[in-house]
């Protein structure tokens, strides 16, 4: 991309946090920039209404900086579209979120959409066109200057919310149309190489988790010497083993226990597919009860596990004493138990394992299964000599360290790529850089 040089001239523009702007550039309050103005509407009866297909119904997780995402996404019927007549979105309508979590997310609708409606946590603005476009607008609306705005704006004793005359209080810089026209186009294109770019990152981090997935599997299932004799399982989805290897029930290693905590100040764990079980401080930030009286004791070496979430591998060996939810199972080794911790972790977050928890989970729904601990504690266990357990734990650790490490720096590189694009855009359409000579 070319080095964008600053304007030739600028002016103050009389508000502190925006300070001196392109000098042809004028300052116009969000309000008289739009025709409609105004949030959305959730119909009576909430989720209850929506359906599998029929008129798209946004709420606030489809709404993202980088656009809208619609794979997980409501619909209602025409009937209910046509009485939500306050609440129809239009191509070139911006979206912007003004409650909960994901507040200040904001996005342009596509020119090719059809037809949508909003619920009340997203605020529709459609641009007059004449002062205004909205990819310009919204754009603008996603700069560190307007999103601290949005921060110090927020109000609401117990969830954050904007009220829509702060958000049409809001300062806009409006330049020239054509001037506006030549910064999205400008934008779009950079857009469109950065995206690109993370979308590489991407793919090299999918194939390194395959990878190290791959890698995980072959040892915890096949052990590290490949010339070590195979007999069969006995078990279908386990396949070969290596011959000298035990298959005994989870019950022979592990039995659930029920300790609770009585003063709530052990660490909170928080059990995740993604990391295991580890501090939810250092993991997640969601809602968090007020007292951790009566949560799960869990103690090093025992097994967690999200029993809602288990078909996901939402569980995994605990490493520090600490407390998880009481819908959670909690599952301590027996005495002798002949598994190694560093062994069993990895081998039960495998893809083999992850599905045979889906085979045994039970729900009314595919969204509310459950793995009870009568079917966890009947699953078959791999049981290898303790020494090769060690072993293969010893591998695993030299074998996937690299891999990590070329994740953690793919990671990083995409970090980078969405700081780069939040700063190119803030710089463009605050009018720090000129982008007219490069359209």
């Amino acid at each position: 991309m070319p080095k964008l040089k600053p304007y030739p001239a600028y002016k103050p523009s009389g508000i502190d946090w925006l300070g001196d702007i392109p000098a042809h550039w004028d300052v116009r309050r969000l309000g008289s920039l739009a025709s409609k103005f105004g949030s959305g509407i959730t119909p009576r009866g909430g989720a209850t209404v929506y359906q599998e297909t029929g008129i798209l119904f946004l709420r606030s997780q489809n709404i993202h900086f980088d656009g809208l995402r619609i794979e997980d996404v409501a619909h209602i019927s025409e009937r209910l579209h046509n009485e939500l007549t306050a609440s129809h979105v239009k191509p070139g309508d911006v979206l912007l979120n003004i409650t909960g979590a994901s507040i200040g997310r904001v996005c342009s609708v596509p020119t090719n959409f059809t037809e949508a409606n909003v619920n009340q946590h997203v605020c529709i603005i459609r641009p007059r066109k004449e002062h205004i476009l909205s990819g310009f607008l919204s754009a603008y609306l996603s700069t560190p200057m307007i999103q601290g705005e949005i921060y110090t704006q927020q109000s609401g004793a117990s969830r954050e919310g904007l009220t829509l005359q702060s958000i049409r209080s809001f300062s806009i810089l409006v330049p020239p149309l054509a001037e506006q026209a030549a910064i999205v186009r400008y934008l779009d294109r950079a857009d469109e190489r950065i995206h690109r770019a993370i979308a590489a990152k991407q793919r090299l981090i999918d194939l390194l988790t395959e990878q190290r997935q791959a890698v995980i599997h072959r040892a915890v299932t096949r052990g590290i010497d490949d010339s070590a004799p195979m007999k069969p399982s006995g078990i279908d989805w386990l396949g070969d083993i290596p011959a000298h290897w035990e298959v005994r029930r989870a019950k022979y290693f592990y039995a659930e226990v029920d300790e609770r905590s009585s003063t709530g100040v052990e660490e909170l764990m928080s059990v995740s597919h993604k990391t295991g079980v580890t501090p939810r401080k250092s993991s997640v930030t969601m809602f968090k009860a007020e007292s951790n009286v009566g949560y799960k004791i869990c103690r090093p070496g025992d097994i967690a596990i999200n029993t809602m979430w288990a078909y996901m591998a939402a569980l995994g060996v605990v490493w520090q004493v600490g407390v998880v939810s009481p819908s959670y199972g909690v599952y301590r080794p027996r005495s002798g138990s002949s598994l190694n911790p560093s062994y069993i972790d990895p081998l039960l977050r495998t893809e083999t394992y992850k599905a045979e928890y889906l085979r045994r989970s039970t729900g009314i729904t595919s969204s509310r299964i459950r793995l009870y601990p009568d079917q966890f504690l009947n699953i078959p266990l791999l049981c290898p000599p303790l020494a090769e357990q060690a072993a293969i734990a010893r591998h695993l650790y030299k074998a996937t360290a690299d891999i990590d490490a070329a994740m953690e720096n793919a990671r990083r590189q995409v970090e980078l790529l969405r700081e780069y694009r939040a700063r190119l855009i803030a710089d463009v359409v605050t009018g720090r850089v000129d982008a007219r000579r490069a359209d």
